[in-house]
């Protein structure tokens, strides 16, 4: 009788093990793409890489889980969902790997993206298998025994990733020279090889040179581009949440010169709003490092760039970066109370 009892808890320890080390990568994937500053990036990012490198310590022992689970229920269960998980399962953790080494593109399609489709798609089905299974929680699961192995498997996804970095940078890969956030350089100095990208519920829109609204003080004030380029400068890093970043001198006017004078909130927030509907909420407090732009590299902007003004916001994801602007406004509102992520 122990002898069945000992594979059981083992197959259960490996089956909590992967769920702890999928909840953890779920969720500093989806921070990763808020956080922008070096080191908090830095952190998130390790944490994302350790636990998806982890997966792979757990492989034996889920292999022998899945022999003893297949010999015993076959033909009375459709694996077909169980092998989709494996298979997307592996392809999240191959193409996360592919991203960290190289950051490559295929067919127009980067790596990162696919690794996120990926990993959406094993959410599900991870969530329809743990539903499906019927495991409850059990006192055990807390046991002093099941917390060492927890560590121990930490330890060894935390060693597991450190020795993947130490190849990149004795090799040399490209990887070695990402950034914190785990983005590719792509086009610094360079507008034209920057790539064109932009949040995937927005299009570039057409020609468009209306100017800008700016709603402020209880004023409404239209502003052509010739008015926003005054000659402010900034040096930021465009950080794409599709795994490519770039660093450029941008130009134009900063928010805070543009707001001067005007009756503003105390602790009020700025709605910065595209042609095409997309908008993003950012602190008042920070208009003196906001840039409206209407130049990168000393040449105008590029439709696909944002023409003829965009924002720029440094220390941010690039989907902060809104383009193609067309209206500004002062609200008396936190900037916190919006989705975390553009959902129009």
């Amino acid at each position: 009788m122990p002898s069945v009892a000992l594979p059981r808890r083992a197959g259960r320890r490996t089956d909590l093990g992967l769920l702890a080390l999928l909840l953890v990568a779920g969720a500093s994937g989806v921070l990763a793409f808020g956080v922008g500053t070096p080191l908090p990036s830095r952190v998130v990012a390790a944490v994302h890489g350790a636990a998806g490198l982890g997966l792979l310590l757990l492989v034996p022992w889920k292999a022998v889980v899945v022999r003893r689970s297949w010999r015993r229920t076959q033909g009375r269960r459709d694996p077909t969902a169980a092998w989709a998980l494996v298979v997307l399962l592996g392809l999240t953790v191959v193409t996360g790997v592919l991203h960290t080494v190289a950051g490559t593109t295929v067919a127009g399609v980067g790596v990162l993206q696919v690794h996120v489709a990926a990993a959406v798609g094993t959410a599900v089905l991870v969530v329809v298998h743990a539903v499906g299974s019927r495991q409850r929680p059990r006192r055990t699961d807390a046991s002093r025994r099941a917390l060492l192995q927890t560590g121990g498997l930490a330890v060894g996804a935390a060693a597991l990733w450190g020795a993947v970095e130490g190849g990149l940078r004795l090799t040399g890969a490209p990887g070695a020279r990402r950034r914190s956030t785990g983005s590719h350089e792509r086009g610094s100095g360079d507008p034209d090889a920057m790539p064109v990208t932009q949040w995937f519920t927005d299009t570039v829109p057409g020609d468009d040179d209306g100017g800008l609204e700016l709603v402020a003080g209880g004023r409404t004030a239209r502003l052509r581009r010739r008015d926003l380029d005054r000659g402010d400068t900034v040096e930021a890093v465009l950080d794409c949440t599709g795994g490519w970043f770039a660093v450029q001198e941008w130009r134009g006017v900063r928010l805070d010169r543009l707001l001067a004078g005007l009756d503003l909130p105390g602790d009020g927030s700025v709605d910065v709003v595209s042609v095409t509907g997309y908008r993003r909420r950012l602190p008042l407090a920070d208009a003196g490092s906001l840039l409206l732009a209407t130049h990168c590299a000393g040449r105008p902007l590029s439709a696909g760039h944002g023409a003829p003004v965009r924002l720029v916001a440094p220390g941010r994801r690039g989907y902060w970066w809104v383009k193609w602007v067309r209206r500004v406004e002062v609200v008396d509102a936190p900037w916190w109370l919006q989705p975390p992520v553009p959902l129009q």
